[in-house]
């Protein structure tokens, strides 16, 4: 069946071994070009006839001949990038596409490899040989290769880095924002984008308030360097230089991949929270242990705060306080530590929000109270909502 349907496309078409091998792709190992070597060899010996390989193939128009050139193309597209694995991919004419199709439906043959694939296979073969580079389904670059135009597109695929920050001073939001000359953002996409010679992107799990502290261990995020020009870094020396910022620490850096950058992003979190409450009509050491006490263990329906109803839905979310302790600081002050589940605004906790927080400090006082000063503590993995912060 080989032989009769191979001494038919030859009759047509003047095929390279390349293509005509790849007609039979599925039927054996070995490459395509050895296979199409084979077969013309075997019908010269049946049939008495000359089936030599043209100069010119009807149907790849000898493309496969330029593989040399294309990958010192592909080198040169490489040069100022550090990567260890690859992939190739391509872009063939459509009419190409066109011509393989209709000798496939002449001859039925169900057997046959696109010419695409066999091409990024035998380019990728060779870049590989001539770089000592790895090829990879999950490569650090994408080379992208139009044989016939000769021009070379590349894909630089993003370096994934996760850790925990600290922010030390109050004053700096967690993103840039308006009338702010830095933020922990930039802080520590400053030293990334140094070392990595690339874009950076930053991700927290959560966010803090800008006159918030972020201590303890830190928050969890995610930074990725997209189109990055270095990938061997130490990232000890990332986190010195994002520390010596005095304002900003982070701890733990490490490579990830994107899947552990989503599953960061998403965990859900409990929060510890130290809270100084200022009480304008005063504040006993029993009205402080009775906060305590209702608090403790308590569910919180808190409607979404007003100071941030123009970048939430409004919704009622029900959050819990799983731990309360107090401390009387003198007769208008106190400080609350809590435990809670993330989502809970902790200011509106204490503020009530006219009424939008229950039950809340002022609530259980029945008079104002506000916070002064906010810290979070601590950021824990748990099954909590991780949704907002303080």
């Amino acid at each position: 069946m080989i032989l009769e349907k191979a001494k038919e496309v030859l009759e047509k078409y003047r095929l390279c071994n390349h293509c005509l091998g790849r007609l039979f792709a599925k039927l054996g190992k070995g490459s395509n070009e050895e296979r199409g070597r084979a077969i013309r060899l075997v019908l010269e010996m049946e049939s008495g006839l000359s089936f030599e390989e043209p100069e010119e193939c009807d149907l790849c128009e000898g493309v496969f001949k330029k593989i040399p050139k294309l990958v010192d193309l592909c080198i040169e597209a490489v040069k100022d990038y550090e990567f260890e694995t690859f992939r190739v991919g391509s872009r063939f004419p459509q009419e190409i596409i066109e011509r393989e199709k209709g000798i496939w439906e002449m001859l039925g043959i169900e057997t046959g490899e696109p010419i695409n694939r066999e091409f990024n296979r035998e380019l990728g073969k060779a870049f590989a040989v001539k770089t000592g580079k790895k090829p990879s389904v999950n490569p650090d670059v994408v080379i992208i290769v139009e044989p016939f135009s000769e021009k070379v597109e590349l894909q630089v695929n993003p370096v994934y880095v996760a850790g925990r920050y600290r922010k030390l001073v109050r004053g700096i939001p967690q993103t840039p924002a308006p009338g702010f000359g830095e933020s922990v953002a930039t802080i520590i996409c400053r030293a990334f984008r140094k070392y990595f010679n690339g874009k950076c992107v930053f991700k927290g799990a959560g966010r803090e308030d800008v006159d918030v502290r972020m201590l303890g261990r830190g928050r969890p995020f995610v930074v990725e360097i997209k189109r990055p020009r270095k990938r061997k870094v130490n990232l000890e020396d990332v986190e010195r230089e994002i520390n010596s910022s005095g304002k900003v620490e982070v701890l733990d850096l490490r490579f990830i991949t994107p899947g552990e950058a989503e599953e960061i992003l998403t965990r859900r979190h409990r929060k510890l929270y130290e809270a100084l409450v200022y009480v304008k009509d005063g504040i006993s050491r029993e009205e402080v242990e009775k906060v305590v006490r209702e608090l403790r263990g308590t569910e919180i329906r808190q409607r979404t705060p007003r100071r941030v109803l123009n970048s939430r839905a409004d919704l009622v979310r029900i959050r819990k306080v799983y731990r309360a302790e107090g401390e009387l600081i003198d007769d208008k002050h106190f400080k609350l530590r809590l435990l809670t589940d993330g989502g809970l605004y902790i200011k509106e906790l204490i503020s009530g929000d006219k009424g939008r927080t229950r039950p809340s400090v002022s609530e259980i006082l029945g008079k104002e109270a506000w916070c002064e000063l906010l810290d979070v503590l601590e950021v824990l993995e748990d099954d909590a909502d991780a949704e907002g912060d303080c």
